[in-house]
Order: structure tokens, then C-alpha cells, then sequence
């Protein structure tokens, strides 16, 4: 079989399947049957991922936040932004029936966490991994319950996040030597949705030259539209895609207008498994199979006339 390039990401790099997380987050609009029938969706769609987002609001708002009315009154689940959020809450015991749920029907669970009592709720869950949202990378109370109480794996998102501050993250788990074993740092803008020019999909590049050999993996999170840059994503280096996932993107609420609906999930995950069979070199045969009747029928030889046929 033909090698998996090398490329210019670096001797140690291999290009692999790529792991697709479908973002479900709130999604959900708080009713746990949609949940579970978006769970079953992105499954069948090809991810092998579905994410969650799990927030204490009373201890991430301060008291103003909490009782301000929601910025955005038509995306409203309650009166107030702290109302609001509790609604679209789930339980540490549902978000296990979730994970359970998923083990039934072929899916990981995954989830975001925003606060230290998030995170401790969380982690008694025996998922493969916990992320830490652009919005939270710098909360670092809470990223050292993930670092040390917490045995997973650790993705970072960094929207909204200078190039210092995802040093500080990176130098926080080398603290304990777990950055190379455990950390995955996400290229990311933080925007609903994100114009493509504001994608800044180099940055993933500039990361590899930065942290390549320091970090676990690199990945991807987008917030734009369509599906075109996230196969930019996987041939960039970006080991893991995630995009915000919707049955429906006129359903209420901030997220779903970002999100892919199953048809474009389903053809995202097809294009990154026909981009991953398609990057190989030709290997010792430097004629492949496909191309030697080809080549017997077409190839030009001298003094002899060839058959003009197309190719």
C-alpha cells in the first residue's frame, strides 16, 4: 500500500483518519429527546464525536449577568440570560445517560466545560475527552481540575486568545510533563458565523511551528458556512474537525444559524475520509494498476500510431 506522506508538518507526522466531534452544544433546546435523536443523527452522518456543553451559571455569571434579560430576546429560553441558561442545563445523571446512550448506538459523548464545578461534575464521566471553550482557556482553576484530577484527554479551544496566552496554556500542563501526552489545542475564531477571511486557517501552520512536538494534537473548530475549509483544516494537520451540529438551523436559539444540518455533516465527514484515502504517495510502483491499460492503450511510442481516444 502506497505511505502516508510525511509533508511539511514535520518527520513525526503522519496523516490519519480524521476524528469528526458534531458540536451539538445547546442545541438541544433543553429537551433531552432531541439529544438523543441528534446523537443518533450525527452518528449517522459519519462523527464519531457528539459534544455537549455543560455550565453552573450561578457560578459562571456574576449576579448582573445572571439577571440581565437575554441580549438576544428571541433566542430567549427565560426572562433573564441566567434563566435562560438553567433551562437549557442538563444534569451530571443526564449527561451520563447521554454518554450511556451513546455507547448504545456507536457514538462517544464528549463535553465542554465551563466552570470548576462543571468540571468536577464532568469528569466522573469516563469520556475519552473534556474541552475547555475559548471563552474559559484562561480560567485556570478550572483547567488544573481537568489537569489533575481528571485522566482524559485535554482540548483547548483558542478563539479570542493571543498567542501569549496559549503559551500560558501550553507552559501550564508542561508544569506536570502532560502537554505532549494530553493536550490538544484547537485553531479557532470565535464568531456566529465566521466570514472566511476571519477563518485564519494558517494559524494551524504557525501552531504546528510552535507546538508540533510540545502538545498532543492539533485541531480545527469552525464557525463558518459550508464545508469546503474544514478539508483545508485536515490537510493543514488538523487531527480532529468539530463543527456545531443542528437538525434544523431555523430552530430557536444562538447556535443553530453556525451549524451544519445532517446533509452537510454527512457530506463533510464523506469528504474528509475521501481526502484521507487520497493523500499517499505512489509508492515503488510508479505506474499504478489504474493507469497501466491506460498506458498499454495511450502512452505514445515511436513508429507506432496510437489509438486516439481521450482520456
Amino acid at each position: 500500500m502506497s505511505k502516508r506522506p510525511v509533508s511539511e508538518l514535520g518527520s513525526g507526522f503522519k496523516y490519519e483518519p480524521c476524528k469528526v466531534v458534531a458540536e451539538i452544544g445547546c442545541n438541544h433546546m433543553g429537551q433531552m429527546e432531541i439529544a438523543k435523536e441528534l446523537m443518533k443523527i450525527a452518528k449517522e452522518s459519519g462523527s464519531h464525536y457528539a459534544k455537549f456543553q455543560k455550565r453552573c451559571p450561578k457560578e459562571l455569571l456574576t449576579p448582573e449577568q445572571y439577571n440581565k434579560p437575554h441580549p438576544v430576546p428571541h433566542n430567549a429560553y427565560g426572562d433573564t440570560y441566567g434563566a435562560h441558561r438553567e433551562f437549557l442545563e442538563f444534569s451530571k445523571e443526564q449527561h451520563k445517560e447521554l454518554w450511556e446512550y451513546g455507547k448504545e448506538i456507536g457514538i462517544e459523548w464528549a463535553t465542554s466545560v465551563w466552570d470548576v464545578t462543571s468540571a468536577r461534575e464532568m469528569i466522573t464521566i469516563p469520556c475519552d475527552f473534556l474541552k475547555v471553550p475559548s471563552a474559559c482557556n484562561n480560567h485556570f482553576e478550572m483547567l488544573k481540575v481537568l489537569r489533575d484530577e481528571y485522566k482524559g484527554i485535554v482540548h483547548v479551544s483558542t478563539g479570542m486568545t493571543t498567542k501569549s496566552e496559549i503559551e500560558d496554556v501550553v507552559k501550564f500542563f508542561e508544569e506536570t510533563d502532560q502537554a505532549k501526552s494530553r493536550l490538544v489545542i484547537y485553531n479557532c475564531t470565535s464568531g456566529y458565523p465566521v466570514p472566511f477571511k476571519d477563518i485564519c486557517m494558517l494559524e494551524l501552520s504557525r501552531l504546528y511551528a510552535e507546538y508540533g512536538d510540545r502538545v498532543y494534537e492539533l485541531a480545527f473548530s469552525g464557525h463558518h458556512l459550508g464545508i469546503a475549509v474544514d478539508i483545508a483544516a485536515y490537510t493543514l494537520g488538523a487531527k480532529w474537525v468539530e463543527r456545531h451540529f443542528t437538525k434544523d438551523r431555523t430552530w430557536k436559539g444562538t447556535d443553530h444559524a453556525a451549524s451544519l444540518e445532517p446533509a452537510g455533516l454527512g457530506k463533510m465527514c464523506r469528504d474528509l475520509v475521501a481526502t484521507y484515502e487520497a493523500l499517499t504517495y505512489k509508492g515503488e510502483n510508479e505506474i499504478l494498476e489504474i493507469e497501466s491499460e491506460q498506458r498499454d492503450k495511450l502512452k505514445y511510442r515511436k513508429h507506432q500510431k496510437i489509438n486516439a481516444v481521450e482520456e
